[in-house]
C-alpha cells in the first residue's frame, strides 16, 4: 500500500471462487473404476487370465484417475494458500488506517455543524471565522475520506476472508475425498495380486506380455540415436537406469515406479518438473509424429490416457507398465497407441 487512500488490488472474488469450484467438480466427478474380477468366478485358466489382464487395465485407468485427483488437489491447496494470502494482506491494509482512527477518536471531532457554532462562537472576526470554517471544511473531508477508505479497506478484508476460507475449506474436502479413493484403491490392487498370484508362470507370463509387450534386451546407451537436447539424453539415460525396478502402484521412485511416476522421475533428473500423472504429461509439449520420434519424447496409450512410456529411439521405449511387471524396454508399438509429445527441444 503507497498511500492512506490506495485501494488495495486484489483478484475478483468471482474468479477466485470459479478456480476452486471448478478444480472441486474435477475431483467429485473423478469416480474409480471397480476391476471387473471382483466376485468373477473363472470357468478355466485361461478365462482367469484373461479377467486378471483385464482387471490389470482397469487398474491403470484407476491409478491414472487418482493421479488426476492428487493434481487437482494441489491446485486447490494452491489457490486456498493465495487467497489466504490476499486475505492477510487486506487484513494489513485495514490495519494501516487504525492510527489515524484513533487520532480522530481522541480530538473529540463530532462534526461540522457543532463545531461550526463553535468557530462563531470564537472567532474575533469575519476573517477569522472564515479561515476556521476553511479549516474545519478541510478536516471534515479527511476525517470523511479516511472512513469512507476504512470500510472499503474492511469489505474487501471480509471478501478475501470468506474467499480464504471457502478455497481451504474446499481443498480440505477434495484431500479427504482423495484419501479414501486412494484407500479404495490399494484395496483392489491387493485383490488384483493376490489373483495374478493364483495364476501359472506361463499364464502369469502371458498377461504381462499383453499389457506391456515383450520385454527387450536393455540397449547400450551408444547403440541408440543421439537425443535431441542435453535434458533429453539425461532423462533416457536417467529411464534406462530403472530398468529392472519393480512396478509400485502411486510411486515416482527412487526404488519403484508407476508410469508417469518413471516419467517424471526420468526428466527431474534433468531438472525438468514433469506431473505425476500421464493425462497431465499429455497437456506438454509439442505433439510429434510417430515417424519424427526421437529419444526423450513421451509416448501415450489408450483412451482416455492412461498410461506414458519414454521414447529411447530405435522403435523401443523403456516404461513401468503394470503389477508383477518390473520397468522394461519394449517396442513403442503397442496396443493403445495414441500420440506422442515432445517435452524439450
Amino acid at each position: 500500500m503507497h498511500s492512506q487512500r490506495t485501494t488495495t488490488r486484489r483478484r475478483p472474488r468471482v474468479q477466485i471462487l470459479g478456480s476452486v469450484l471448478g478444480l472441486a467438480m474435477v475431483v467429485t466427478c473423478s469416480g474409480l473404476l471397480a476391476p471387473s474380477t471382483a466376485g468373477a468366478t473363472p470357468a478355466d485358466a485361461a478365462e482367469a487370465s484373461r479377467l486378471v489382464q483385464q482387471a490389470a487395465q482397469e487398474l491403470t485407468v484407476i491409478d491414472e484417475q487418482v493421479h488426476a485427483a492428487q493434481v487437482t488437489v494441489a491446485g486447490l491447496q494452491d489457490t486456498a494458500t493465495a487467497a489466504a494470502g490476499q486475505a492477510a494482506a487486506a487484513n494489513a491494509a485495514l490495519a494501516v488506517y487504525e492510527p489515524q482512527l484513533r487520532a480522530i477518536a481522541q480530538s473529540g471531532f463530532k462534526g461540522q455543524t457543532q463545531t461550526g457554532v463553535a468557530a462563531f462562537l470564537t472567532s474575533e472576526s469575519a476573517d477569522d471565522l472564515v479561515q476556521q470554517m476553511l479549516t474545519l471544511d478541510m478536516i471534515a473531508h479527511y476525517t470523511n475520506t479516511v472512513i469512507g477508505d476504512v470500510a472499503a479497506a474492511q469489505a474487501v478484508a471480509a471478501e478475501a476472508q470468506a474467499v480464504a476460507d471457502q478455497a481451504a475449506a474446499q481443498a480440505q474436502a477434495a484431500l479427504d475425498q482423495l484419501e479414501a479413493q486412494q484407500a479404495e484403491v490399494q484395496k483392489k490392487v491387493t485383490e488384483y495380486e493376490a489373483d495374478f498370484a493364483r495364476l501359472t508362470e506361463a499364464e502369469q507370463a502371458t498377461v504381462t506380455a499383453a499389457l506391456a509387450g515383450p520385454t527387450l534386451r536393455t540397449p547400450s546407451t551408444s547403440s541408440l540415436p543421439l537425443a535431441p537436447s542435453e535434458a533429453a539424453g539425461v532423462a533416457v539415460r536417467t529411464g534406462l537406469g530403472q530398468v529392472g525396478d519393480p512396478y509400485v502402484w502411486g510411486s515416482s521412485g527412487p526404488n519403484g515406479f508407476d508410469c508417469s511416476g518413471l516419467t517424471s522421475y526420468a526428466y527431474a533428473a534433468a531438472g525438468v518438473s514433469l506431473p505425476h500423472s500421464s493425462a497431465a504429461q499429455s497437456q506438454l509439449g509439442v505433439e510429434v509424429a510417430r515417424s519424427d520420434l526421437q529419444p526423450g519424447d513421451l509416448v501415450f496409450y489408450y483412451t482416455p490416457i492412461s498410461h506414458v512410456a519414454l521414447y529411447i529411439g530405435n522403435g523401443m521405449i523403456v516404461h513401468a507398465r503394470t503389477f508383477g511387471q518390473p520397468v522394461a524396454v519394449t517396442s513403442v508399438d503397442q496396443r493403445g497407441y495414441r500420440f506422442a509429445k515432445r517435452i524439450t527441444g
